[in-house]
């Protein structure tokens, strides 16, 4: 169910392209705070470039992006990593050549305040023990589940208000997919709101209060994790199929 207050993240009627090609047809979607957002969809379907229009890398070219109420349309990046807004990006990419900790401390380039900042790293570490045990090792020679703890835990050395994920369940072996997630519901009860890209349905909706599917740019179907779970329609959607 949808709270009354204002949304902490709102797409209004957001078109985008890239060239003449259009990539989002009229999306809207809103993120609340303290909420987990699921936004599925299959290959090109417009998901990863909601991603990148929400952090402002892509600026829509009819429609508006709200952050806590305000239009961010033509705010750059790096101010609105400073406003709350961080990401897990696709893949993880870390700094390979750094060490972890060198990776954790890029998540608060953007403060000043030292003491926070050790004060977050040992909340990252308490919540990632492995990521505290290999704290000196190059990021590059982690495994992939623990390049992902490393990729959380940077996301959250900025104090962030909101964390996008972008497909956190690639290239992780299953049983990994079901601790990533597991790791997501932790984030989220520390009081973090969470907006998921995933192609993993089940697992993203097993954790989600809502969701939303995208096929070829256009929101086909919304509602709650269960109601979603429960549509028979969700499969052909999600899959981009007629």
């Amino acid at each position: 169910m949808e709270s009354t207050q204002s949304p902490l993240l709102e797409f209004r009627h957001v078109r985008t392209h890239y060239g003449r090609i259009e990539i989002l047809k009229d999306v809207n979607y809103k993120v609340y705070e303290g909420e987990i957002v699921c936004l599925l969809g299959g290959n090109a379907s417009g998901k990863s470039t909601t991603m990148k229009t929400v952090l402002g890398i892509v600026k829509p070219t009819e429609g508006e992006v709200l952050w806590e109420g305000e239009v961010v349309n033509n705010v750059r990046t790096s101010e609105r990593i400073r406003r709350g807004i961080a990401t897990v990006p696709e893949n993880r990419r870390l700094f390979p050549h750094l060490t972890v900790l060198e990776n954790l401390e890029m998540g608060a380039y953007t403060r000043t305040d030292a003491e926070g900042i050790r004060e977050d790293l040992e909340k990252v570490y308490e919540l990632f023990p492995r990521v505290h045990e290999r704290r000196s090792q190059r990021a590059g020679t982690l495994s992939g589940g623990e390049q992902q703890m490393v990729a959380f835990g940077r996301a959250l050395m900025s104090r962030p208000r909101l964390v996008i994920m972008d497909e956190p369940s690639m290239g992780l072996a299953p049983a990994l997919v079901d601790q990533s997630f597991e790791t997501i519901q932790s984030i989220n009860e520390q009081g973090v709101s969470v907006f998921i890209v995933e192609q993993n349905a089940n697992a993203a909706l097993s954790i989600a209060d809502r969701g939303y599917v995208l096929q070829t740019g256009q929101v086909v179907i919304e509602g709650t994790a269960g109601e979603l779970l429960a549509n028979e329609e969700l499969k052909r959607a999600y899959l981009g199929e007629a």
